[in-house]
């Protein structure tokens, strides 16, 4: 039987039990649409805008676990679609992106809506490919969900021009296995490195585990908490790697760096021995890198030896899975004598005390932080919560306490406004019988407004939490702190009636003005469960986030809420301890 090009891309599709396709069709890849509407195993989810269709995939991909695919058509629909593949880059998320391209024998003439997408995306993907021969789709398609998926994740762009989708070929069944021999990605780790690992941290005084994305998208949540009790260490965590290991538990101090705990920052600087796991030491983490960890010896874990003293020198670099690291040095030590570190836990018990995430309620005005406690409270800290990206962001991070992975999707490396409302769109189809809320901000949410409709088209409800103060809440926070309250631009002075907005969708909008009103406005909502909830809550315009590391200070340079100093004047001998 002959098959057209279009027809064994779906066919292959199929075969690595693809579950939806987020697209929006355009000339290039019509021959792709009309092979997807003669069959039923593969779902598209028609988006409103091809960014949409990337941070719905992103957001499928995080919750599943499974790579998240797309389909766009070729020049707009493509150079639309690179700040969703970005995103995923960043924050190394599986994602297949296939693109429609003009004919081949157009290409390099300046054709109607051509552009290089190979060129233009290779700074941004794990790897992409230019489909040249009908032939070749089917091992292209299996090469891209492979180099996808393992190692370290990322997105990979399929482009395939028109007139291969067109061609036609006797079938040939689809290839089990792919061998790329110049992308081998290392599976196990060096014993010898497992062994230096563990002789260290069973010497440290003062150990700090700082666990990153990694152990979330290496489903190594199980070794991580199997590890950490093990040793009784505390545990510090990055905004990526929320939930690997439980929040509320008692070893956890919670999340580092630039809107990190004060206890968490200050073990970080005081530590002995920092076992960084599936973390890459980015800025935001570290700080000023001359002030970071001083006294510290650096392990670490990573499935990507690139990532492995690219920024931090490691003093023992492991090159593995997260998971299968852990459980080999869960085997070094579990009957080994550590040293004892009860004065160490004393000390970050003394750091807790500063509770460096309270806040000043105000009389006739809503703190963003009691939105995100009621909302916690409300879903009992079982929702799937999406994110954008702002002040927001870093108040859902703070306070709402995530107990298991793949329940916080935000956009970490890239910082994407935008993101939060189609990645729920996404996180809602991965997981129906979950709540699912995204924080998001004034600002934000306009950015990706338009997917309100694809979500009435495919039902997928999901409660919007609208933190709505009237400003560029981060950029307004920075120019209120080091450009003497000059605020340029990050004001909002003509933003829409959400509540009408909303309803003209097909939605349900709620408007709350009153803290009285927050709680109960959240239990209706939720209490909808098929219904999306548009609640436009109005918060204190002047609120800041704390903690906050301000850019060239170190951990120890916190700034806290209520103080005008930092407290860098703390003095603790990290020697006597």
């Amino acid at each position: 039987m002959k098959l057209n090009g279009a027809q064994i891309l779906i066919n292959s599709l199929e075969s690595e039990d693809v579950e939806y396709v987020f697209g929006y069709p355009g000339g290039a890849v019509l021959h792709i649409y009309d092979a997807l509407e003669t069959q039923d195993a593969v779902k598209h989810i028609l988006v409103r805008h091809e960014q949409g269709a990337t941070h719905a995939a992103d957001g499928y991909a995080r919750t599943s676990g499974k790579p998240g695919v797309v389909l766009v058509t070729s020049g707009p629909g493509i150079t639309n679609a690179v700040t969703g593949i970005a995103t995923a880059h960043m924050d190394s998320i599986p994602m297949v992106v296939i693109s429609g391209q003009v004919p081949s024998p157009l290409i390099g003439g300046d054709a109607f809506q051509e552009v290089d997408a190979v060129g233009i995306t290779r700074s941004c993907v794990k790897h992409n490919f230019l489909v040249k021969d009908i032939k070749d789709i089917a091992e292209t398609v299996k090469r891209a969900f492979h180099i996808a998926t393992t190692g370290r994740p990322g997105p990979v762009l399929i482009d395939i021009p028109k007139d291969i989708t067109i061609a036609q070929m006797t079938a040939e069944a689809y290839p089990e296995t792919v061998d790329i021999r110049s992308y081998k990605p290392t599976v196990k780790a060096s014993s010898r490195q497992i062994k230096k690992a563990a002789q260290l941290i069973a010497k440290s005084k003062r150990p700090i585990l700082y666990s990153g994305g990694g152990s979330v998208i290496g489903n190594a949540s199980k070794e991580l908490r199997e590890f950490t009790r093990l040793l009784n260490f505390p545990i510090t965590q990055t905004l990526m790697g929320l939930g690997a290991y439980p929040g509320t538990d008692e070893l956890s101090v919670g999340m580092l760096g630039m809107h990190g705990n004060y206890e968490a920052n200050m073990a970080m600087h005081g530590s002995d021995c920092v076992v960084a796991i599936g973390a890459r030491f980015d800025d935001r983490i570290t700080g000023n890198l001359e002030k970071f960890c001083p006294t510290a010896k650096i392990i670490h874990i990573d499935i990507d030896p690139s990532s492995i003293s690219k920024n931090v020198v490691a003093d023992v670099p492991i090159v593995g899975q997260v998971g299968q690291v852990l459980s080999e040095l869960i085997d070094e030590l579990k009957d080994v004598k550590l040293t004892d570190i009860s004065q160490w836990w004393a000390q970050i018990n003394d750091w807790r005390s500063v509770d460096s995430l309270t806040y000043k309620r105000s009389e006739g005005v809503i703190k963003p932080q009691t939105v995100i406690e009621a909302l916690y409270e409300v879903t009992k800290g079982e929702a799937i919560v999406t994110s954008d990206v702002g002040q927001h962001q870093m108040w859902a991070a703070q306070y709402y306490q995530f107990d298991e992975p793949r329940r916080w999707i935000n956009s970490g490396g890239l910082g994407t406004m935008g993101f939060g409302l189609p990645a729920a769109m996404g996180a809602k189809l991965a997981d129906p019988d979950r709540d699912v809320a995204c924080v998001t901000g004034e600002g934000s949410i306009q950015m990706m407004l338009q997917e309100l409709s694809t979500m009435l088209q495919y039902s997928t409800p999901v409660k919007i939490v609208c933190l709505n103060n009237g400003y560029l809440g981060m950029v307004r926070q920075w120019q209120e702190f080091f450009y003497e309250k000059r605020y340029a631009m990050s004001y909002m002075d003509a933003l829409p009636d959400f509540v009408k907005l909303t309803e003209s969708y097909g939605h349900v909008g709620i408007r709350v003005e009153k803290e009285a009103d927050l709680k109960p406005a959240l239990i209706e909502a939720f209490a909808q469960k098929d219904k999306t909830v548009f609640l436009d809550i109005l918060t204190d315009p002047t609120e800041n986030v704390f903690p906050m590391i301000p850019a060239g200070g170190g951990h120890s340079d916190m700034l806290l809420a209520g103080r005008d100093d930092m407290v860098s004047k703390n003095k603790t001998d990290f020697n006597a301890v």
